[in-house]
């Protein structure tokens, strides 16, 4: 299996110093595509060269995008690292855990990644939303929170273990693939329009907690490409006038 098949993709990552020993991080295991959403300074960044230690292949190849949306557009899985407890209902997965299950689509020719938030505060709920499930890296509960490029590092590694040695579980998704990060996006975007719309989201004050919990129950299911069009399918069934109904309005007007 190609080791390269792992996306990593920082939020809004502050320091250049920590990006390039993230990229340092990632060749050491044999990662190479790593995203930046809305880095703090800028990019390129001068300051990124040195910790970096010589992963110019990581530099030379970042992308950077203006929003996590846009930056896991072509994922068909997306896993957060965090080690806050954020209310949400997500699966929580030890590395090993994580890193097996995402090995095991990767297999199969799909694109994986794994979200990192800032420096700061780490991944915001909005982020988090937008991810299947949650990696806990463990840690001393007293002092649990890692460098970013310490975290990157622990992901690397369980993940390089998975792609070298002999994979103990497949997903298989027959003639079809995993929903990509756009897919799902663009049926969330279509689902909330029409929820907007009827009034379902009327409360401005609960919308936002309403959208994520949402998004989440769909997150969780793993939608194929397939399953995202008959969702979307059922959502302008849904809301499309009845025929019969049509049919009365027309007889009225002709009379």
């Amino acid at each position: 299996m190609d080791e390269n098949t792992l996306s990593i993709i920082l939020v809004e990552p502050q320091l250049g110093q920590n990006i390039g020993a993230v990229a340092r991080a990632m060749l050491n295991f044999g990662l190479t595509d790593l995203r930046l959403v809305r880095p703090r300074d800028g990019w390129p960044n001068q300051e990124a060269v040195a910790p970096a230690a010589g992963a110019d292949k990581v530099l030379e190849n970042v992308k950077v995008f203006p929003s996590t949306h846009t930056a896991i557009a072509d994922l068909n899985r997306i896993f957060a690292t965090s080690c806050r407890s954020h209310d949400m209902v997500k699966f929580i997965y030890a590395p090993n855990v994580a890193l097996k299950s995402l090995a095991s689509t990767a297999q199969e020719g799909q694109k994986v990644g794994v979200l990192f938030g800032s420096e700061r505060c780490g991944l915001h709920n909005d982020d988090l939303s937008l991810c299947e499930a949650h990696i806990k890296i463990p840690t001393n509960p007293g002092f649990s929170s890692l460098n970013i490029a310490h975290a990157v590092v622990l992901i690397a590694y369980e993940w390089f273990l998975q792609v070298t040695s002999c994979p103990t579980q497949v997903f298989r998704t027959g003639a079809t693939h995993l929903a990509t990060g756009e897919d799902v996006g663009n049926f969330f975007a279509h689902l909330e329009e029409e929820l907007d719309r009827t009034g379902f989201l009327r409360h401005k004050k609960k919308r936002p907690t309403m959208v994520r919990n949402i998004r989440n129950i769909f997150q969780r299911a793993q939608l194929t490409d397939q399953e995202v069009r008959t969702l979307r399918g059922i959502i302008r069934s849904l809301v499309r006038e009845p025929q019969p109904l049509r049919a009365q309005k027309n007889q009225n007007k002709a009379a």
